[in-house]
């Protein structure tokens, strides 16, 4: 009863007043070994693979339906790899695989670890802003991340293997799905994230420290790009249990 609860039973929907991802190329044989074998990286020129840190400050979160009253607002925190899954209609889908979420909240801790398979912790947050520099850091998760929103062209990081800001878009996040693995059953969850207007604004990253990709022991990391979307209505689907053939 309790795994049935955890399969994201009802859908859930959120004001997104911002959301900042940061996401970082990396050799792809080195991430192989991070997701199950139902899925596959969603590759780059066949050579660069992709890890993600999200950053989205969320607005009267709450199963899909209820009144906006009724809803928490929570900052979240998602580590995530790009990768695809070919479902049982021959159906190719790009999407994310959660390597660790945290929350700056226990009431989310809670229930997202009751209603998903996320594993939430909770953390410190602590967001500062001078002029247009946006800090965003915590103590416990060992991370500082710098910031800056500026109208003239932003170049791509240096190193970023896209040739443009248009092709780094597509791996810009969040993807339309995001799957989770049970290898006991061998069924994998799907759940479906719904968007409007999502527009994602390139922002200048001053400088970062994040000790959880450094954990990881990823070599020749590197920040590919970063966006910033504000103010968009979000929604995530009933998750949907495909049994792996």
């Amino acid at each position: 009863m309790f795994n049935t609860l955890k399969n994201h039973p009802f859908a859930v929907e959120a004001f997104f007043k911002s959301s900042i991802v940061l996401t970082f190329a990396v050799p792809k044989k080195q991430l192989e070994h991070l997701i199950p074998e139902c899925l596959e990286l969603d590759a780059f020129n066949d050579k660069w693979a992709f890890v993600a840190m999200a950053m989205v400050q969320t607005k009267a979160l709450r199963p899909k339906g209820f009144p906006e009253f009724t809803g928490n607002d929570f900052f979240l925190i998602g580590y995530r790899v790009f990768v695809r899954y070919t479902n049982n209609k021959g159906k190719r889908l790009r999407g994310l695989y959660i390597l660790k979420s945290e929350t700056d909240k226990k009431k989310m801790e809670f229930f997202g670890n009751i209603f998903t398979h996320y594993n939430y912790t909770t953390t410190d947050i602590l967001q500062t802003k001078n002029d247009n520099i946006q800090t965003i850091a915590s103590t416990l998760s060992n991370f500082c991340i710098q910031l800056e929103e500026v109208d003239e062209d932003i170049t791509l990081p240096l190193g970023s293997p896209f040739k443009d800001w248009k092709e780094a878009r597509r791996f810009a996040g969040p993807l339309p799905f995001t799957f989770t693995y049970n290898e006991e059953n061998k069924e994998i969850l799907i759940i479906e994230g719904v968007r409007q207007n999502w527009k994602p604004k390139p922002i200048k990253v001053i400088g970062y420290d994040i000790s959880f990709l450094k954990d990881l022991s990823l070599e020749n990391a590197t920040l590919a790009n970063a966006f910033i979307i504000k103010d968009i209505p979000y929604y995530w689907k009933k998750g949907n249990i495909e049994q792996l053939k």
